[in-house]
């Protein structure tokens, strides 16, 4: 079975998506750091990283990108029903 570790930040709107791909890609933000302060989600005390996870694992969006997206490069917004994420797929083996 394939699997894949990522880390995300999620956040409510789009616009806020956004802004922080724009910090991360373009001020040279650290992903962990901008995780930290904006995500909505648990793991932002991780920064982010939601360890390693199979196929189904998570909901089908996101799913989706985690399994195909280049390695270490930067992903979203992608919509789900939690809200906008930006993912960052770490491995996949």
């Amino acid at each position: 079975m394939t699997v894949a570790s990522a880390r995300h930040i999620l956040v409510k709107t789009e616009e806020e998506c956004l802004k922080l791909r724009e910090l991360i890609l373009n001020e040279g933000k650290e992903f962990s750091e901008v995780a930290q302060i904006y995500s909505n989600c648990p793991s932002k005390d991780q920064g982010g990283d939601l360890g390693q996870f199979g196929p189904g694992m998570m909901v089908k969006e996101f799913d989706e990108v985690v399994f195909k997206a280049e390695i270490n490069s930067l992903q979203g917004p992608i919509k789900t029903q939690f809200g906008y994420h930006l993912v960052e797929v770490l491995s996949r083996s």
